[in-house]
C-alpha cells in the first residue's frame, strides 16, 4: 500500500495535480450554483408567478 502511495517516486506530483483537479471541479461547481441562483433570481424579478393575482 506505501508503495502505491509513494507511486515510484512521484508521489508529490500526482496526489498536487488530484489535488488541484479537485479544487478545480469543486470551484466550477460553487461558481455554477451561485450563477443559477443570481439567475433564477433575476428570472423571478423580470416573469413574476401569475399564481397570486388568482
Amino acid at each position: 500500500m506505501s508503495e502505491f502511495l509513494h507511486m515510484g517516486g512521484y508521489a508529490v506530483f500526482i496526489w498536487a495535480s488530484y489535488g488541484l483537479a479537485a479544487v478545480v471541479l469543486i470551484g466550477l461547481l460553487v461558481l455554477s450554483l451561485v450563477q443559477r441562483s443570481r439567475a433564477r433570481a433575476a428570472w423571478e424579478a423580470i416573469n413574476p408567478r401569475r399564481g397570486a393575482e388568482r
